[in-house]
C-alpha cells in the first residue's frame, strides 16, 4: 500500500454516531461511537477497500486543491476535516 493519506470528513448528528466519508474516494464510509473510533475506523476502512480495489487506486488531493471544489466546501462546512492514512495495522485489531 502506497504511503498517502486521504482527507476525510467526519460528520456528526446529535441522535447519532460519527460518519466519515473522503471525497476522493466515493462510496467508503465508516461509522463509529466516538471521534477516536471514527478515526481509527476510517483507516481501517481504508486499507480494507484497497486491498481489492480494482485498478489504480484513487489519487488524493491536497486540502488546497479540494477547497477549490465547491462540493467539498459545501459538505465541508460543518464537518471536522481529518487526514487518514490507510492502515492495515487498525484493520487487523479490528478483526
Amino acid at each position: 500500500m502506497r504511503d498517502v493519506h486521504y482527507i476525510a470528513l467526519i460528520h456528526k448528528d446529535p441522535e447519532s454516531g460519527y460518519g466519515v466519508s473522503f471525497p476522493d474516494v466515493p462510496g467508503i464510509v465508516a461509522v463509529a461511537d466516538t471521534m477516536d473510533e471514527a478515526i481509527s475506523e476510517a483507516a481501517a476502512v481504508l486499507a480494507f477497500a484497497f486491498e481489492d480495489w480494482p485498478g489504480e487506486q484513487p489519487r488524493p488531493r491536497t486540502l488546497e486543491a479540494l477547497r477549490q471544489d465547491l462540493d467539498f466546501r459545501q459538505h465541508a462546512a460543518d464537518a471536522v476535516v481529518a487526514v487518514i492514512r490507510p492502515s492495515a495495522e487498525y484493520y487487523q485489531a479490528a478483526e
